[in-house]
């Protein structure tokens, strides 16, 4: 099953490009209170527009972003995963972020779209380092993070929605990922 703007597939997904008729399965995911806990709580009809129009706005800008994750079997997205740019003290990082409809979470999903991504990153954007940037209490992301082989480089406070969040920066270096294939 190809689609239009499909970016890479792995076995199980399509990453593709977003669209604005992708709002619904969007909303789904990030106006959950359980799925944004890490952000201190669901988004708001105008925050997940705003997400949708900065994303749009970020493959404009850089050519990637987040994506739409598809599920090959049925068609349906089922999450956001891919590379934007954050800020990590006074740089801005490549960073592979990830949300995930809780229907699907435990099924390695993350995992996979996040290690595609990290190929990606390597292979095609031909980054030397890319990063997950994962708050200090959402250890399901850290797994992800971990299951990609990324280690912890820094702890760090995150100011978001009026709040001191720690968070931790994980990352791998391109020569470490080279040696992880071998």
């Amino acid at each position: 099953m190809t689609m239009p703007d499909t970016v890479f597939e792995t076995s199980r997904l399509i990453l593709r490009k977003m669209a604005q008729s992708d709002y619904p399965a969007l909303s789904a995911i990030l106006q959950d209170e359980a799925t944004m806990y890490a952000y201190e709580g669901a988004f708001s009809d105008t925050e997940t527009q705003n997400w949708l129009d900065c994303t749009l706005n970020h493959y404009k800008e850089h050519g990637f972003g987040l994506w739409a994750v598809i599920l090959k079997s049925s068609g349906e997205m089922i999450g956001d995963c891919g590379i934007t740019w954050q800020k990590l003290g006074e740089t801005s990082v490549p960073e592979i972020g990830y949300h995930f409809n809780r229907a699907y979470w435990g099924q390695g999903y993350a995992a996979e779209a996040a290690i595609a991504c990290k190929e990606y990153a390597f292979d095609s954007l031909r980054f030397d380092e890319i990063y997950s940037i994962v708050r200090d209490t959402n250890i399901p992301s850290m797994n992800v993070a971990i299951r990609n082989g990324m280690l912890i480089r820094r702890r760090f406070i995150k100011h978001y929605r009026n709040m001191d969040m720690p968070h931790l920066a994980f990352s791998i270096k391109r020569n470490e990922h080279e040696i992880m294939k071998k």
